[in-house]
């Protein structure tokens, strides 16, 4: 199995590279969105929050940097379903000159979730 990943090609202040939502919210945010793109991420991101499990109600420590300073979630290659809803939100990314590539590796990282269509990891080491 592969896991994939969309994220930015340069790490933050923390050592993280931003996932692809977390990009496209922070874009939503800046207001830089016209009302129909607007739109479109606000439908998109209603769509994948019904599509598969939210892995921090599952586990709310997840997410604490105390616990875990740096964790990535990895798409698995069978979700077909979600990858391929992808590609809108790397267009939108594209429009607004926001960089994010697509990642894949057999092994991503320390497995701290896993379900059918994703997995949360601590990186391991920094991923091609």
């Amino acid at each position: 199995m592969l896991y994939i990943r969309f994220e930015s090609p340069t790490a933050n202040s923390h050592g993280a590279h931003i996932g692809i939502f977390a990009l496209t919210n922070g874009l939503a945010r800046s207001g830089r969105l016209s009302a129909n793109e607007w739109s479109w991420w606000r439908s998109n991101n209603d769509w994948f929050n019904a599509a598969y499990p939210d892995a921090a109600t599952v586990d709310p420590t997840l997410f604490d940097r105390t616990k875990n300073p740096i964790v990535t979630c990895w798409f698995k290659d069978t979700a077909t379903h979600l990858l391929d809803q992808i590609d809108g939100y790397l267009q939108l990314h594209q429009r607004h000159e926001i960089s994010c590539i697509r990642r894949q590796a057999p092994n991503p990282g320390r497995v701290l979730y896993d379900d059918d269509v994703q997995v949360v990891v601590a990186p391991l080491s920094r991923i091609s």
